[in-house]
C-alpha cells in the first residue's frame, strides 16, 4: 500500500504547484515527446508535472493515472481549466495497471518512487508496458543533498523527521542518489542519471520564495505534526528547525538541494 506522507489537503496541492513552476525549467527542459507518440505518466498526483508534459509535447498523446481518486480529480481540474486536449487523466495502480504490454513508447515518473516500498518492482513492471526501445525517465530528489546557511542541527533534525516518517510509511526521502543502481536492477539499459541542483542564495529572490520557502520548508512544515505524533521529534524542536529553514531564506542566506534525473531504455 502506498502511503503518502504529505497529506492531501489544499495546502499540500498548492505546494506541489509552487515546485512544479519553479522548477520547470531546471527538471524539464530537456523532457520532450514527439508527434504521436504514447506516454504513461505513472503518479500524476495533482497533475503539477503533467501539466509541463502536455503543454511542452502538444502533438504526443498522454495518459496519467494516479492511486489517489482525491488527486485525480484535482488533476482533471487542472488539465480541464488549461484546456489541455492532449492527457488523459485515470486512476489507476502502478502495481495493477490494465493497459496492453508494449503500448507506450515512453514512461515518465517523478516523485514516486520514493513513497514505494518496491520501487524496483514498480520499475520491472512498468517496464513491460514499454515498447522494446521504449525510454523511462524518473525524477527524485534526495534529502541528504540538502546544505544551507546559517548552519542549523535544529533545521537539520527537522528534515530528518520527515526523512524518518517517510522511513517509516515504507519510502525512501533519498532515494535520488539510487536511481542508477535501482534502473540496472530492473535490468533498462543505456543507464544515464544527472544531478540536477537548485542553489539558492540572495541574488535569487525568486527561488528563495519558490524553492526555499514554498517548496522545501513548506513540505517539512506540512508534516510537523506526523512527526510529533509519531515521537520523531518533540514540538519544541520541530519549531526552532523550521524557524531555522525560513532564517535560510534571508538575504544573506543560503539554501541548496539536489534532485536527480535517470532515463533508460527498454
Amino acid at each position: 500500500m502506498v502511503m503518502y506522507v504529505h497529506g492531501y489537503d489544499l495546502r499540500e496541492s498548492i505546494r506541489l504547484q509552487d515546485q512544479a513552476r519553479t522548477l520547470e525549467e531546471l527538471l524539464h527542459a530537456d523532457t520532450g515527446y514527439g508527434k504521436g507518440e504514447r506516454i504513461l505518466e505513472a503518479g500524476c498526483g495533482v497533475g503539477a508535472q503533467t501539466v509541463t508534459l502536455a503543454q511542452s509535447s502538444p502533438e504526443a498523446s498522454i495518459i496519467s493515472i494516479d492511486i489517489s481518486e482525491e488527486s485525480v480529480i484535482a488533476a482533471r481540474k487542472k488539465v480541464e481549466s488549461l484546456g489541455l486536449t492532449n492527457v488523459q487523466i485515470r486512476q489507476g495502480d502502478i502495481f495493477k495497471l490494465d493497459f496492453e504490454f508494449e503500448s507506450f513508447d515512453h514512461i515518465f515518473v517523478c516523485f514516486v518512487l520514493e513513497h514505494l516500498p518496491e520501487p524496483v518492482r514498480a520499475l520491472k513492471i512498468l517496464k513491460n508496458y514499454l515498447k522494446p526501445g521504449g525510454t523511462i525517465t524518473l525524477i527524485e530528489g534526495d534529502h541528504g543533498s540538502t546544505f544551507f546557511h546559517p548552519d542549523s542541527e535544529a533545521a537539520k533534525r527537522a528534515i530528518n523527521s520527515q526523512v524518518v516518517l517517510q522511513h517509516n510509511a515504507g519510502g525512501n526521502a533519498n532515494i535520488g542518489r539510487e536511481l542508477y543502481p535501482l534502473l540496472t536492477a530492473a535490468e533498462y539499459r543505456e543507464v544515464r542519471v544527472s544531478p540536477r541542483n537548485v542553489y539558492v542564495d540572495g541574488s535569487r529572490p525568486d527561488l528563495i520564495t519558490g524553492f526555499t520557502r514554498n517548496t522545501f520548508t513548506a513540505m517539512i512544515e506540512g508534516v510537523r505534526d506526523s512527526a510529533i505524533a509519531a515521537g520523531i521529534i518533540t514540538a519544541e524542536e520541530m519549531a526552532v528547525g523550521i524557524d531555522d529553514l525560513y532564517r535560510t531564506a534571508a538575504p544573506d542566506g543560503v539554501f541548496s538541494y539536489t534532485f536527480f534525473k535517470g532515463i533508460a531504455v527498454k
